[in-house]
């Protein structure tokens, strides 16, 4: 029960946020952003949604490993306040606004791709938690190839910003 309790929480999470990132990018094209590298991004939403609907066929009936969901939900926490400090700006396109500065606060200070940490280490510390160590293998190697590609396209887009 404890395993399907988590994977509506995931899922209704992604939703969600799928709804803000959506609405968000909106407001943001409306005035005058630019996304970057669209081509990408079904590729990526695949890749979350196999990840989703592979935990759901997988994970019921496995035994949870504290460690990890522990993790997985510690990353929670980053992921609401990469969001906090983000606001509005937060989307899961690459959407630059020309004339906006970067954001330096919050875990920006400290890390220059939080929210790339956040999803790296929940694509492995989820799987884990069902104890599905190739699943998460699998899932975190297709995933760090995707994230090749938004990191790169990424730090182009927001270098432009800087000048």
């Amino acid at each position: 029960m404890v395993v399907y309790a988590i994977l509506v929480f995931v899922t209704l999470q992604r939703l969600a946020e799928l709804i803000l990132a959506r609405r968000n990018t909106l407001h943001l094209k409306a005035h005058g952003a630019i996304e970057h590298a669209p081509g990408h991004y079904p590729f990526m939403v695949l890749l979350h949604s196999g990840w989703l609907i592979g935990l759901w066929w997988f994970a019921p009936g496995q035994a949870l490993q504290p460690f990890w969901l522990l993790l997985f939900f510690v990353m929670q926490a980053g992921r609401i306040w990469v969001l906090a400090t983000l606001g509005p700006r937060w989307t899961t396109r690459i959407i630059t606004v020309p004339g906006e500065i970067l954001v330096s606060k919050g875990p920006y200070r400290l890390i220059r791709h939080p929210n790339y940490v956040v999803v790296v280490v929940e694509i492995a510390a989820l799987p884990l938690a069902f104890g599905l160590p190739v699943f998460a293998a699998v899932f975190s190697l297709l995933n760090a190839l995707i994230l090749v590609i938004r990191i790169r396209t990424e730090n182009a887009a927001l270098q432009k910003l800087r000048v």
